[in-house]
């Protein structure tokens, strides 16, 4: 079905193929969950492109297309499929994901074939997630959830940021997670500040702030949760900003529903963030689409150009932040129902004081 919807898509974008470099798109439309992989999809057929190193793995995973091992350098393998050979072949590329000399490979390796720079050639497809997919992602979150109910046990004065982190991945791992879905967020005290704030050698302190942010992955999908704790009894000043950024993420949530667009859904939560006079101090979008990758369509932010339909998942993510002081992020991982939303992660999202 995926790609009956993608030749469908190249038909009305008047192209003859297309050419899929990028390897969660691979794998999102044939399977295939190795590295060195190359998809050609055709009107009349689609072939896939390894190395020896992963041709019984291919054989398992890529049903649905011609399995082709040659050359180690997979893409000089191109010339060897008549439909892209074929003069005057229009062929989408994703030129967001390929070099200017990968580009200039193609265009010596097909002289004949016409290349058409496509920026969003599959994205649009992967927005809305089937059943399978949902299984998976549910899965993902649900080893997040795990990971953040057990690392409460060990965060305390004195343990360094990164081996928050560490521990954090080893429980998922142990719980079922294949990787980190990103780099592990732990940022504590003035850190927490850090939107991106990846994990240092800061120790953690009495009355620090400690946002973690972190996914688990199961089956190539992704979860992405955030939670700030706080260690030791709270100020009155922790406590009124993690209750302003929880009311805003908590108002978004019941927002959300099909048609509404990622514009209207920022809104609800930067509204009221700015009525309570923080408005500099929420500089990123509220969430984003993901699945096999951790940032995919559609987006919630004051640019986002998509409108929300059912079965979409999406991050919803408020978090206001104070240079020198610290800051406050929640987030969940949620699913656009015929209703309205479900929401996926079971964690805590009160105040947690350890």
């Amino acid at each position: 079905m995926r790609l009956a919807a993608l030749r469908k898509r190249l038909a009305a974008e008047n192209l003859d193929a297309a050419l899929i470099s990028y390897g969660p798109h691979v794998r999102y439309l044939c399977g295939y969950s190795g590295s060195n992989g190359l998809l050609f999809v055709g009107q009349k057929a689609a072939h896939f492109f390894t190395d020896f190193r992963y041709l019984e793995q291919a054989k398992k995973e890529v049903p649905r297309a011609k399995v082709i091992v040659k050359e180690r350098d997979i893409w000089r393998n191109l010339p060897d499929v008549p439909e892209a050979a074929r003069p005057r072949t229009k062929i989408g590329v994703q030129v967001n994901y390929i070099t200017h000399k990968q580009f200039g490979m193609l265009r010596h390796l097909l002289p004949q074939a016409l290349m058409v720079s496509m920026e969003n050639l599959v994205e649009p497809l992967t927005m809305v997630k089937d059943a399978d997919e949902l299984a998976a992602i549910k899965k993902a979150v649900g080893i997040s959830d795990i990971g953040f109910a057990r690392i409460l046990e060990y965060i305390r004065p004195g343990v360094r940021e990164l081996d928050v982190a560490a521990e954090l991945e080893y429980i998922m791992k142990k719980a079922g997670s294949e990787q980190p879905a990103f780099e592990t967020i732990i940022a504590s005290g003035a850190r927490a500040a850090l939107p991106h704030g990846i994990a240092s050698a800061k120790k953690i302190a009495k009355g620090d702030f400690v946002t973690m942010d972190f996914g688990a992955t199961y089956k190539g999908y992704v979860s992405d949760i955030t939670r700030t704790v706080v260690v030791g009894k709270p100020t009155e000043r922790q406590k009124k900003v993690y209750a302003l950024v929880r009311r805003a993420q908590k108002a978004a949530v019941n927002s959300i529903k099909p048609g509404k667009t990622g514009i209207a859904v920022d809104k609800t939560a930067r509204s009221i963030i700015e009525r309570a006079g923080y408005s500099k101090n929420f500089g990123h979008g509220l969430g984003h689409g993901f699945g096999l990758y951790v940032h995919e369509g559609p987006s919630l932010s004051t640019q986002s150009p998509d409108t929300l339909r059912k079965g979409m998942v999406v991050t919803v993510e408020p978090g206001v932040y104070f240079p020198g002081w610290g800051g406050v992020r929640i987030e969940d991982d949620v699913v656009v129902t015929a209703n309205g939303v479900n929401v996926l992660n079971k964690a805590e999202r009160g105040l947690i004081c350890l």
